[in-house]
């Protein structure tokens, strides 16, 4: 799933991919054998997982109209597996174009330009505002950045814009006339399945019910949440519909979190309402991990990747939401148990400095948190009630679980 809205959630990640080999037959899921080993794909089904080999798959892929490719952004695995995907689509039908949850809809031309051979690297995240509307580090995509532009694959932006999503996730989509909503549609309405999906999301990285507990999603921040998860999904459809919808279209491949598309909630959900049929979802799994999620429905193919090292898993996390105000970035709420919370950061504080650089926008401060090991100090400058605090936040020595 993309970022929580606000939240300083911010992953570095590393491995290696491995060949693709030959499967087995069937292994049931959620047994004591290992149901999916690294470089092999499966259908979930009920049951157990069926494994296929990878011609197979290609070209039952190469028929479809969508072909959904799902990660989680900081994993480099996933990526790399996305790679390999598209060079094996690309094989079977270079009438391709790749959407991209990663860039608004406001930055299609500087895609064009990019796939044209127009900029470099640097002015083309630099153009596309990179640092500030996405965040993750850049590195872990251009090599399907490159695989675009090298084989003049077209490129769609796909998202909105982040005070978009902020807005709606702040009062909802109702709140927000239909001529500021960035052309998206109303979208279908939410699955109840899916709704328990983001209200466990919701409790765990948001923790913003105002009562805490089980009542979280009857909360006017758990609709607003949806509301905003509802919009991005919506758009993520429109702009691959739009595309895929043509006489002459192409295979539409879309690179999207997971999170939008398990189960076939989110964008497949969306895309169904939009009328386009043909649509598979392809998900990494981690390989020897939980097979009991792998139930039919799951997505139509997983592939194993390697679990990335113990030392790409920490996450450093703040624990605040900001928003940009005029001299610095203001603190709109503290999450419970964080470090922020154990420094002593309010809300209403306006951090001024961090690690001794001045801030003038939320980024500044997201660059300083991913800097962030394991056990280190963050010292901060706050403005409080009209007087400068000095703040130390301690992040832990040791890796977060992360969902």
């Amino acid at each position: 799933m993309a970022k929580p809205i606000g939240l300083l959630l911010i992953t570095l990640a590393a491995s290696a991919v491995l060949a693709l080999h030959a499967p087995p037959a069937f292994d049931q899921a959620g047994g004591a054998a290992q149901c999916l080993n690294v470089g092999e794909w499966a259908r979930p089904g009920d049951g157990g997982v069926r494994r296929l080999t990878a011609p197979a798959l290609y070209d039952e892929a190469a028929r479809q109209r969508v072909v959904l490719l799902g990660e989680q952004h900081d994993d480099a695995e996933h990526h790399r597996w996305q790679l390999q995907v598209l060079g094996a689509l690309h094989a079977r039908r270079p009438d391709m174009a790749l959407g991209f949850e990663m860039f608004p809809r406001r930055v299609q031309p500087v895609l064009d330009r990019w796939v044209a051979g127009e900029l470099s690297e640097a002015d083309f995240l630099r153009e596309a505002d990179w640092d500030e509307v996405w965040g993750f580090d850049a590195r872990l995509y251009l090599p399907l950045f490159h695989f675009a532009r090298m084989n003049r694959i077209p490129m769609l932006a796909l998202n909105v814009d982040n005070p978009l999503v902020r807005e709606v996730g702040r009062a909802g989509l109702d709140a927000v006339p239909p001529e500021r909503r960035e052309g998206v549609g109303r979208p279908a309405p939410l699955h109840p399945d899916y709704r328990e999906a983001l209200l466990e999301a919701f409790r765990m990285h948001m923790r913003a019910s105002p009562h805490g507990g089980e009542d979280a999603g009857d909360s006017p921040a758990f609709r607003h949440f949806t509301d905003a998860q509802l919009l991005r999904d919506r758009a993520f459809a429109e702009g691959i519909a739009e595309v895929a919808a043509r006489s002459d279209a192409p295979l539409v491949v879309g690179i999207i979190g997971a999170g939008h598309m398990r189960h076939g909630h989110g964008v497949p959900q969306q895309l169904a309402a939009l009328g386009i049929d043909r649509v598979v979802v392809y998900l990494p799994h981690e390989a020897g991990g939980d097979c009991r999620a792998l139930a039919k429905g799951y997505a139509d193919a997983v592939f194993g990747v390697r679990a990335p090292p113990a030392s790409a898993s920490w996450r450093p996390l703040l624990g605040v939401r900001l928003s940009d105000a005029r001299d610095g970035v203001r603190v709109e709420s503290v999450v419970k148990d964080s470090p922020a919370e154990a420094a002593g950061l309010r809300a209403g504080d306006v951090i001024a400095q961090i690690a001794g650089e001045s801030v003038s926008a939320s980024r500044d401060v997201v660059a300083a948190v991913q800097r962030q090991a394991p056990g280190t100090w963050l010292p901060l400058r706050a403005r409080r009630d009209g007087a400068e605090v000095e703040i130390v936040a301690k992040f832990p020595t040791r890796a977060r679980p992360t969902p």
